[in-house]
């Protein structure tokens, strides 16, 4: 929300965004749980060095009560402070089922503004008590369905009428709709989300929806609720298969309420019990995120969602239990069709089949539109490359069914896509579609969580471009509610090693932070009384297999967290638990020479010395290492020390940085050679010991030319790290003042490298380096986790933006590129909770042109190259001889050297 705010004679705007403790920058929130919300803006100003010294917040009931004079819930007063971001609600307790209005007014060292426009959030229900109406559903199958390995189970529908016999004021609906729910309000489809709600182990929580309905409810009259329940992974994908690996949770079910406030004060509550009206025999016939959704036309009823709709012949809905999760708000977003996407080609391979292209690997569904006789089933399979003959290549999806049908119902023109599944795809074979099908008659849509895309890269490399590109797709696209590994074969899940260092370049990229506290809470109540944490989370599948990477993923995403939003509510929150994993890791596996000796996955998927070597081989080859768990745990170490103090739990900084002392000796007499490297001298062996600050400043040089080494000469110029040694790779490498050789690595086109999968087709990131040759039983095209620290590098080293050291959210900013020979430019933008961050740099000849960007209420730390001999002007002004660092206010500024 922009509203105007006036600094002297000057006008910019300022952004006005509500905070709970739980969601950052999230505006206008429904139904939150939280009591003490957190509240934030931006202050956007044309005058450069302007900084917030006071701030002034009103919160109301109502909008006309939004003055100094008669703020019901909170008048904060005139409080002398630069906070912007995440600052504390402390008016009066909030009750469920509310409103809350806001605004804002700042003063700076410019001048006051005027208040900003008003903001909202809505409390929703903060007690189980609040919810009044019962669980409702169908725990069985019907005479069509089946369950078994691979189920057959439709859709679910609930209707119920009610007359709202006077002037409504405002109508709010609160949904718990398992495993997935589209809500209808007199025959319109409320809110625009999919996919919804967000999945969790709904034995440990279920998230509520919450929705203002206000202006689909009908006054003085009759009105109509229909829901639809999909399976989601309440009804798990996979029945009676591998019960000791996969959990189910049972079959769709329902919690529903509506509150609706009359205009003469009074209240009313409609909400799910056995009044209800259901039926399974719907026109989806099933549904299934691995195998798609069979859809027949003929079984639709018009109006069923509609008032007067002849529900006779439908059944009584049933009580059934509730889940064992406790009830949430969802402070995350929703999944939403965030993009379109056109097929470029279509063409016949045989008798009424065809293979559509859409041009890109994504992650969604299509929108399919026929015309035909009543009867005729369309179907459409996915994939995301081809065979060589032009068939779909499928062995890669396992025994993933990928496939949609529609049943037509002989209508003139029929539009449709489905529901309740979703598809990773580039190429959709076509099946029996009556006439001949053009590309106007399909569309794709582009599924994925309901958050902004914050950063913008660009360099003069198209290489470095389009693997930034193919990330973007990447990561998009396997954002659901929780970061999956990958959206195509029959697996779908959230490992955590994939995201550990990859979720500190996303969030350079996409607005995930609401995203990584729900996962990273999803971790702590997959976490067993023993300490233990699965490589999973949520535990869809147990696999607690006890390694010190996947699991310690769980406290890389917390850092990353209070690094970039300086919000020391997560360590608070999460310390105990990972205090309690560390333990269990140190008590089962640190033997009495201070070595980690578990390990599960060692160095995953490091790839094949050629490609000739990894051709139709298994990746799948797991090479437990104890260097890497050994050096992780002292990372660990120090990791937990920055959380005590952080946290003030200073009794522990002590204890921490002893036992970090104690592992990095052992594993220096374990693991260091007299020749100067690590274990077997592989990357990843020197490279995780550089990276951790393990290695002792007499050897430090030793063991990074073995590194180099290794690059240049054994391995050509190429990478040999897998998704371990990846995590640390460009980052090292800069730090140790070889960005031309990170660069090198970056801009490959041939094996192993990004490029090499750009050259051979990719258009988002593979599972595996030699992803175009290996055995296809692990071999997905759309993955993430090779990415490694490559997007860390592109903005934190290339472009040099990065949260300061004095103060973390990027209160304080550094700014230090990487001026790497071989780059003409980089252009890159980052708009952080205070605003956008900007570092764009060009060669001129031989001088190099930066302009730099600092938002409003920060400061930035400037820091030039320290081998520049040439002056060097700020704004036109010659900085003082030997200079190296400059300190800068908000504005937009030049330098050139």
């Amino acid at each position: 929300m922009y509203v105007s705010l006036a600094i002297g004679e000057n006008v910019g705007s300022v952004d006005l965004s509500i905070n709970s403790l739980r969601t950052e920058t999230l505006q206008n929130p429904e139904g939150i749980d939280v009591k003490q919300p957190r509240l934030s803006w931006k202050i956007n100003t044309s005058i450069s060095n302007t900084y917030q010294t006071a701030y002034q917040i009103l919160v109301a009931s109502s909008p006309d009560l939004l003055s100094p004079e008669k703020a019901d819930l909170w008048n904060s007063g005139r409080v002398d402070s630069d906070e912007s971001v995440m600052v504390k609600y402390a008016g009066k307790d909030l009750a469920s089922d509310t409103k809350c209005y806001w605004k804002v007014r700042v003063w700076t060292n410019h001048g006051e503004s005027v208040w900003s426009e008003e903001a909202y959030w809505r409390v929703g229900l903060l007690y189980y008590k609040d919810w009044k109406g019962r669980w409702i559903g169908f725990d069985r199958a019907f005479p069509w369905e089946k369950i078994s390995t691979f189920p057959t189970l439709g859709a679910r529908y609930f209707r119920k009428e009610f007359k709202a016999d006077k002037q409504v004021e405002e109508a709010t609906a609160y949904i718990i709709g398992l495993g997935l729910y589209e809500l209808n309000i007199n025959g319109h489809k409320v809110g625009d989300a999919v996919l919804a709600p967000t999945p969790t182990d709904y034995t440990q929580n279920v998230k509520y929806n919450t929705y203002d309905i206000t202006q689909l409810v009908q006054s003085n009259s009759d009105n109509a609720i229909g829901v639809v329940l999909g399976n989601g992974r309440y009804f798990t994908m996979r029945q009676n298969y591998k019960p000791y690996k996969i959990k189910n949770f049972g079959f769709p079910k329902l919690l529903f309420q509506l509150v609706i406030r009359y205009k003469d004060g009074s209240r009313e509550v409609i909400s799910s019990n056995d009044q209800w009206k259901g039926t399974a025999d719907g026109p989806i016939r099933n549904n299934n995120e691995y195998d798609g959704e069979y859809y027949d036309a003929n079984k639709e009823f018009d109006g069923w969602d509609q008032v007067g709709f002849d529900d006779s012949s439908w059944l009584q809905a049933e009580y059934v239990q509730e889940p064992r999760g406790d009830f949430e708000a969802q402070l995350n977003e929703n999944m939403k069709v965030m993009q379109e996407v056109m097929p470029v080609s279509i063409t016949p391979l045989d008798q009424n089949r065809y293979i559509l292209d859409m041009g890109q690997n994504m992650v969604g569904w299509l929108q399919l539109k026929v015309r035909g006789e009543q009867g005729d089933t369309v179907k459409l399979r996915f994939a995301e490359s081809l065979e060589d003959n032009g068939e779909l290549f499928v062995t890669n999806l396992r025994d993933a069914k990928v496939t949609d049908t529609y049943v037509l119902k002989g209508a003139e023109e029929e539009v449709w896509e489905p529901n309740f599944t979703y598809h990773g795809f580039r190429f959709v074979e076509v099946s029996n579609y009556p006439g001949i099908p053009q590309l106007s008659d399909f569309v794709g849509k582009m599924v994925y969580d309901d958050i902004a895309t914050v950063g913008h890269f660009e360099t003069s490399d198209e290489t470095l471009n389009q693997i930034y590109q193919n990330a973007w797709w990447g990561i998009a696209g396997n954002y659901k509610g929780m970061p999956v590994d990958c959206p195509q074969r029959n697996e779908r899940q959230p490992w955590l090693g994939d995201r550990a260092v990859g979720a500190h370049g996303e969030n350079y990229m996409f607005d995930n932070v609401r995203l990584y506290k729900k996962w990273l809470e999803d971790i702590r109540l997959s976490q067993k009384e023993d300490g233990s944490i699965p490589d999973v989370a949520p535990a869809y599948w147990r696999y607690y297999s006890d390694n010190m990477t996947w699991p310690g993923t769980y406290l890389m995403i917390a850092n990353m967290l209070f690094d970039h939003t300086g919000d020391t509510s997560v360590l608070v929150h999460h310390y105990p638990a990972m205090k309690k994993w560390l333990d269990y890791m140190a008590t089962r596996y640190m033997n009495e020479d201070y070595i980690v000796t578990k390990d599960s996955y060692g160095d995953w998927v490091v790839p094949p010395p050629t490609i000739a070597a990894g051709t139709g081989q298994n990746a799948d080859v797991k090479r437990p290492s104890a260097l890497i768990s050994t050096a992780y745990y002292y990372y660990f170490m120090e990791m937990m020390s920055k959380f005590a103090r952080l946290t003030g739990i200073r009794e522990d900084i002590e204890a921490y940085q002893v036992l970090k002392d104690k592992v990095g000796k052992a594993f220096q007499q374990e693991f260091y050679q007299e020749e100067g490297y690590y274990g077997d001298n592989k990357m990843t062996d020197n490279l995780l010991p550089l990276a951790f600050g393990m290695v002792s400043e007499s050897n430090e040089q030793k063991v990074f030319d073995h590194l180099v080494e290794t690059i240049e000469v054994k391995n050509k110029g190429h990478l040999s790290t897998g998704l371990i040694g990846t995590q640390w790779l460009m980052r090292t490498l800069s730090d140790y003042g070889r960005a031309d050789l990170a660069l090198k690595l970056a801009t490959n086109r041939t094996y192993p490298s990004w490029g090499y999968m750009i050259e051979n087709g990719a258009t988002t990131i593979w599972e595996l380096w030699h992803g175009n040759v290996a055995k296809a039983s692990m071999n997905s095209q759309n993955h993430t986790m090779l990415l490694g620290d490559l997007m860390v590098w592109y903005y934190e080293y290339l472009a040099g933006i990065r949260p300061g050291d004095e103060s973390p959210g990027f209160k304080a900013i550094s700014l230090q590129p990487t001026f790497v020979e071989g780059l003409d430019y980089v252009r890159a933008s980052f708009d952080s909770s205070y605003g956008e961050i900007g570092s764009h740099w060009e060669r001129k000849g031989k001088r190099i042109i930066w302009k730099v960007k600092v938002p409003v209420n920060t400061t930035a730390k400037v820091v030039l190259p320290q081998d520049i001999v040439t002056k060097v002007s700020l704004d036109g002004k010659i900085l003082p001889e030997g200079q190296k660092e400059v300190s800068l206010g908000s504005g937009e500024y030049e330098f050139v050297f």
